[in-house]
């Protein structure tokens, strides 16, 4: 192995944005590098099973008014490429299916997917290195020009490349960006993620002198019942508490604080503003029926969140009767009392067709069927929104705004696409990492005629 070497593109990070990238690049008939931290490819969307996102420009505008503008209208108008894409390298894609309240995507097979990049780059003369850490950026005149690398063996290597992809997963593993970056209280959060991704790209892109995201754009994540910490990537899945968006969620005192209908990667986001960052989430029988023991997305395994929280030791109460609240347990902080007049005022107000406060957007309906089902639930991170700033090529965009020469970035390191909003972080890495594969190749045939003149 060289300790040193020259390639089109340089790909720091081997999950879903890195290795779309490099497998595409490949087959534009570039010469690529994947570093990768891990001992396997993949990262967090090894966790995932679909590919999703707003089906319009209104949508988006409206479900994410705050994001970038360029970034968001390209989410949108590659998406359809990037599902061509997939299904080009031989996996395959199901028919589109409605994603939560407003979005639209496809179920895949995101194990197979990886797993077929990575066979696309070796097998393209491509090199994947794993165990290996990415030290410091290669600058020159303003210009990034690859990397030097550590493996786990201690040996440095350069890598020399006309662009360098930054594609490292975000920096969700790392306590103290976290409450920087995203929370004063962001190390509260359990880690709905793989452990690797923690801010190398977002560090390396900032030595090199690039801009990032607004403050306080929020994260992506789920609530979970409290006090059960993850024991396998399976419960990434199995405890997060999607059915909130059909209950009702209450804090310490006793209070509705969010319209919890608009979804509940946005409620987990309230609940971090809350005294001691957790709540009540209280069911009814519906829809413990409808929900609960329902699939969250159809194709998705059905799980009985309430049972499974209850079995792994987190705190779940039964009330056969509305009434039956006032005895919650004393320990928990919540007055239960309290709790059982909010959940009647909210049964008369939307009984009698009437707004509760806060509002509730989508499901309206009354949670006066008995009996109930309470767990008590607090938000874990998957990845921020805050991150590396990029244009619609994907070029990392300096402190100036313009891009930085040879520096490219994908999926969860960037920031700027997602303000307090989001709408499909397998289709961004997806979008952005073709994107990136296609500005490479664009370089790469420029950097060739100024060798040929």
């Amino acid at each position: 192995m060289p300790d040193h070497q020259t390639v089109d593109l340089l790909v720091i990070g081997a999950g879903m944005a890195g290795l779309t990238a490099g497998a595409r690049a490949v087959r534009n008939g570039l010469s690529v590098v994947v570093v990768e931290i891990g001992d396997d490819v993949g990262g967090s969307a090894r966790y995932a099973g679909y590919a999703w996102t707003a089906p319009s420009h209104e949508e988006m505008e409206r479900h994410n008014p705050g994001g970038d503008a360029s970034l968001k209208c390209a989410l949108v108008d590659r998406f359809q490429d990037g599902i061509d894409w997939i299904r080009s390298t031989g996996v395959e894609a199901k028919d589109a299916q409605p994603i939560l309240s407003f979005g639209q995507g496809h179920q895949f097979d995101t194990n197979h997917y990886v797993d077929t990049c990575r066979r696309i780059i070796v097998e393209a003369g491509g090199e994947l290195l794993l165990t290996t850490d990415t030290e410091r950026l290669l600058v020159e005149n303003g210009a990034v020009a690859g990397a030097e690398l550590v493996t786990s063996d201690g040996m440095r290597r350069q890598v020399r490349a006309t662009s360098t992809l930054l594609a490292t997963g975000g920096f969700q593993g790392d306590v103290d960006l976290r409450n920087k970056l995203v929370h004063p209280h962001a190390d509260r959060l359990e880690l709905r993620s793989n452990p690797h991704s923690r801010g190398a790209g977002y560090r390396l892109a900032t030595a090199a002198g690039a801009s990032t995201g607004l403050p306080g754009a929020g994260f992506y994540g789920h609530l979970i019942p409290s006090g059960i910490p993850f024991a396998d990537p399976s419960d990434f899945v199995d405890l997060s508490l999607y059915y909130s968006e059909h209950a009702l969620l209450f804090n310490l005192l006793g209070e509705r604080f969010t319209d919890e209908t608009l979804g509940d990667h946005l409620t987990t986001m309230a609940l971090m503003e809350q005294p001691e960052n957790r709540g009540l989430l209280i069911a009814d029988a519906r829809v413990f029926r409808d929900w609960v023991v329902g699939s969250y997305v159809e194709g998705a395994v059905a799980v009985d969140k309430f049972a499974l929280a209850g079995k792994r030791g987190g705190r779940v109460g039964f009330a056969e009767e509305l009434d039956e609240l006032v005895y919650l347990p004393e320990e928990w902080g919540y007055d239960g009392s309290a709790v059982r007049a909010a959940v009647e005022r909210f049964n008369a107000r939307t009984a009698a067709g009437e707004d509760p406060a806060p509002g509730r957007r989508l499901d309206r309906l009354p949670l006066d069927e008995p009996p109930y089902y309470v767990v008590e639930a607090v938000p874990a991170i998957t990845f921020p929104f805050h991150g590396v700033r990029i244009d619609d090529r994907a070029r990392v965009r300096g402190e100036d705004g313009e891009p930085i020469e040879g520096l490219l970035a994908a999926g969860s390191d960037t920031g700027g696409l997602w303000y307090r909003a989001y709408a499909g972080g397998i289709a961004s890495a997806l979008v952005f990492g073709l994107t990136a594969a296609g500005t490479a190749t664009l370089r790469a045939a420029s950097h060739g005629q100024e060798g040929r003149g």
